[in-house]
């Protein structure tokens, strides 16, 4: 749990080999476009190689006396060098774009895979997770690690093909002078591997610091109206503010940690001028040698201080790819087992055998508990806030996996049955209904462009949706605000009705369904409940009993556990936990 909980949170720290393996299978499958852009690069490295040779010998033949053989020369110099520079060229805008196209499908690949893996994860791991988290990792961390693989690792292999390269050249000049510079060069790679160190842990801080703040906004966002409800503009700014700076401050520092390391390495290669001409000349190099060597220097150098860049881009990458990647590592808690069966059908019976239950560790929710629901029968659940009535909803459709005991539908353990083939058969209607931007016919259908406007038409009379929907401008194409703000509450919960019907379920549970709802609308949806019951069976938790006196059979839990259970009149008579609650009630709504 504790390994899950680091890996959630993205502090699992990754190697760089960790990350490569991780990487493997989405760089497989554009490897082609990466080794063309590799073969690419090394045609770039050395047209850039030959262009100072170039230079350098027509620095050579001009020092010579001018004559038709020197011209000749000259000109065929200035033809190759213009050819080698429009080939450099070329090359650098085909590889560029073969890395850009490759980077963009493994980020879509990548996202991909992503979001279907949180679709995946149980709610248990998902509410351990920040929704803003989530969405910085599906967005922009899969960005970051497709860049580092298309753009930073290939480009930090130019650099470092360049670098070799020209200091080979350069040793060809002379060993001599290439050993002085050298020790320029040396002393700029351990300031690189010491500066590297040191912005890796600034950008992890950085990472963490952005993610906090995208959890805050979305949730904040969220949940504004409450925000203004109570007045506390003023301190989720102050919250904001403080979350903001953390980025600031993380930035900062790495603004200074360039600010120190790119004048140094300046400081370094204007050492390496100096050098060039000083011991040039004492050595007694030509004039075209020492050209040669001071503009080899610059292809020596630039790279160079391009690869701190790099190790800037790949310490970002590395970042990203540990919270991306500690994210994929993160089993889904509920799975189909390998021998998961398909049910067409459900009766409709179930039944709770010895179920033990906790969300974490050993505080349970439910203990021992034991009940049998009949088919084509409404069983409700009552009882206290926290004496799990919710969580014995969510059970049933494998929202989470319980530690003891067997749930079984039509004497089959559900944990054999296949999580789609289960939740397809089940509808639920839950107080908080959630409605999806778009149209009301999308929201019904779920983008399912097999069902009719007859059967959608059916669904909404069968629930009295249709005349509320009628009296809307658009009707069925009416567009739905973000979260159906648009909407009445109660018009939301019709709009559920309707769209559990539409799925044809054979189960149907109704958590609260009726709990934030005007009596009007009450009136339409218990005439609904009426008709629904015809359906199959149906599971129903409410708080007010006057909703539930009907019911086939009521469960009394108590600190999840059944208390008693059996019809309204049965439980009245036996003068227990249901008849106080219930005589409670009844009080409350005779005062």
């Amino acid at each position: 749990m504790d390994d899950e909980k680091e890996r959630l949170s993205g502090d699992r720290k990754m190697s760089l080999g960790e990350i490569l393996r991780h990487s493997r299978p989405y760089v497989a499958k554009e490897k082609w476009a990466i080794i063309f852009s590799l073969l690419l690069i090394a045609l770039y490295v050395g047209a850039g190689i030959a262009l100072p040779m170039l230079t350098s010998q027509l620095v050579r033949v001009l020092q010579e006396e001018t004559n038709s053989q020197t011209l000749s020369m000259v000109v065929g110099i200035v033809a190759g060098y213009a050819a080698l520079g429009l080939a450099e060229q070329g090359v650098l805008y085909l590889q560029s774009m073969t890395l850009q196209k490759a980077g963009q499908r493994i980020v879509y690949g990548l996202r991909m895979e992503v979001f279907e893996h949180i679709e995946n994860m149980s709610l248990n791991q998902f509410n351990q997770m920040a929704t803003g988290s989530l969405v910085t990792r599906a967005c922009n961390y899969t960005a970051a690690v497709s860049d580092l693989f298309t753009s930073v690792l290939v480009h930090l292999i130019s650099n470092l093909l360049t670098v070799f390269g020209v200091l080979g050249i350069m040793m060809f000049i002379s060993i001599r002078l290439s050993l002085y510079l050298l020790i320029f060069a040396l002393v700029a790679g351990v300031t690189s591997f010491f500066f590297g160190k040191i912005v890796r842990r600034i950008f992890h801080k950085e990472r963490q610091y952005i993610s906090d703040l995208n959890a805050f906004l979305s949730e904040n966002l969220s949940g504004m109206r409450i925000t203004q409800i109570f007045n506390q503009e003023r301190r989720k700014s102050s919250e904001f503010d403080e979350k903001n700076q953390n980025i600031r401050r993380a930035n900062y520092q790495v603004v200074l940690a360039f600010a120190l390391y790119r004048p140094f390495l300046n400081l370094l290669y204007y050492g390496s001028i100096a050098v060039t001409f000083w011991v040039g000349l004492s050595i007694a190099l030509s004039g075209a040698e020492i050209v040669a060597f001071y503009l080899y220097l610059s292809r020596f150098f630039n790279p160079i201080q391009n690869i701190a860049d790099q190790l800037n881009q790949i310490s970002r990458a590395v970042t990203a790819a540990q919270r991306l990647y500690s994210l994929l590592e993160v089993q889904p808690e509920v799975v189909d087992p390998p021998d998961a069966i398909e049910i067409d059908h459900f009766e409709g019976k179930i039944e709770f055998k010895n179920v033990w239950f906790a969300y974490e560790g050993e505080h349970w929710i439910l203990k021992d508990v034991s009940f049998v629901v009949e088919p084509k029968t409404t069983t409700a659940f009552v009882g206290a806030t926290g004496a799990g009535k919710t969580t014995i909803l969510s059970l049933i459709v494998r929202n989470y996996a319980i530690q003891k005991g067997q749930i079984l539908i039509d004497d089959i353990d559900i944990a054999t049955i296949k999580i789609d083939s289960l939740r397809k058969a089940v509808g639920q209607m839950l107080q908080d209904v959630f409605l999806f931007s778009g149209s009301i016919r999308t929201n019904l259908t779920l983008h399912d462009d097999e069902f009719t406007d007859e059967e959608i038409r059916a669904a909404t009379d069968y629930v009295n949706a249709t005349p509320f929907i009628e009296r809307l401008p658009n009707k069925l194409e009416e567009e739905v605000l973000e979260r159906g703000e648009n909407f009445s509450a109660g018009q939301r919960q019709l709009l559920s009705f309707a769209r559990t019907i539409l799925h044809r379920p054979q189960i149907l549970i109704l958590d609260e369904a009726t709990a934030n709802i005007d009596t009007e609308t009450e009136l339409l949806i218990q005439d609904s409940l009426e008709k629904i019951k015809t359906i199959g069976t149906m599971l129903v938790v409410a708080h007010r009993l006057s909703t539930i006196q009907h019911a086939d059979n009521i469960i009394v839990l108590q600190s999840g556990e059944v208390l008693e259970q059996g019809s309204h009149q049965a439980l009245l008579k036996k003068r227990g936990y249901y008849y106080k609650l219930y005589q409670l009630q009844y009080a409350e709504q005779e005062g």
